[in-house]
């Protein structure tokens, strides 16, 4: 319809008005670009049961639960906070496979760094894990983000747009400040040689290439860091209430995922055969 790139440039206004993420907002806008050219009629004039029809579609033709609870956000968003419409949208679809994440033992982890050669990369994967750092975290890091005397990070601009607090390593307290010392406080911290902004796609390779180099047969990414430091916490006795405000988990439930995965109480247990 004509009127699809006006309602999409609305979308575009108020996502941005919200402070979201230039990733969430590419997100949002296909999701409703594709959705106002399958209704292909006003939406604003459109039946909540017209809207479960185009679930309906999305979900036979196999689409993935992560994708269809995707588009239902950003319908959700569109209606109600771009249209001023209050439809129902609170409509129970797609319940993702409950997936136990990839968690690499405290020895998996340090043979990963000890088989990186190059002192930036081992940095980088180090960092990312002692911080409990997303990919998207490590290449915006500034200078200022980092209190030396606390060990503390401020990671700005976070999932949902909150900024963070985090800790690091007290062993890389020199490096950080080596990384540092030349740089003025809004520069990059880490840097591609030609001085130049590192894609997540270069640290992915970071990562990917260290585990074959350690023998590794897990199906683990650089998110897998992550996982690992939270489960490793709980393994070290720490209070479940300080990891679950460390991680920023609005529910303690989102925390306890990494109980399951912990080996502590597991590796005491001997099989009967």
């Amino acid at each position: 319809m004509q009127n699809n790139q006006e309602y999409l440039l609305k979308l575009e206004r108020e996502l941005k008005y919200r402070n979201y993420s230039q990733r969430t907002i590419k997100a949002y806008w296909t999701c409703i670009k594709f959705f106002l050219e399958k209704i292909d009629k006003n939406p604003e004039n459109i039946r909540r049961d017209e809207i479960i029809d185009f679930f309906l579609d999305l979900q036979s033709k196999k689409k993935a639960p992560k994708t269809i609870n995707l588009y239902k956000e950003s319908i959700k968003f569109f209606y109600k906070e771009v249209l001023k419409i209050s439809q129902d949208l609170d409509i129970k679809f797609s319940r993702e496979a409950k997936k136990l994440p990839i968690v690499l033992t405290k020895n998996e982890i340090k043979s990963i760094i000890e088989n990186i050669k190059n002192e930036k990369h081992k940095f980088i994967i180090t960092l990312a894990y002692s911080a409990w750092l997303r990919v998207s975290d490590v290449i915006n890091l500034r200078v200022w983000d980092f209190d030396l005397e606390n060990l503390t990070l401020h990671i700005k601009w976070w999932k949902w747009e909150k900024d963070r607090i985090t800790i690091f390593s007290e062993s890389l307290k020199k490096d950080i400040f080596k990384l540092s010392q030349l740089k003025s406080g809004n520069e990059l911290l880490i840097e591609s040689e030609r001085g130049w902004k590192l894609t997540t796609r270069t640290l992915q390779k970071i990562f990917s290439e260290a585990l074959k180099k350690s023998w590794i047969k897990k199906e683990a990414t650089f998110h897998s860091l992550r996982h690992s430091f939270a489960t490793h916490l709980l393994e070290n006795w720490t209070d479940i209430r300080y990891i679950q405000d460390l991680l920023w988990h609005s529910s303690i439930k989102t925390t306890q995922i990494y109980t399951k995965v912990m080996n502590s109480n597991i590796k005491n247990i001997k099989s009967p055969f």
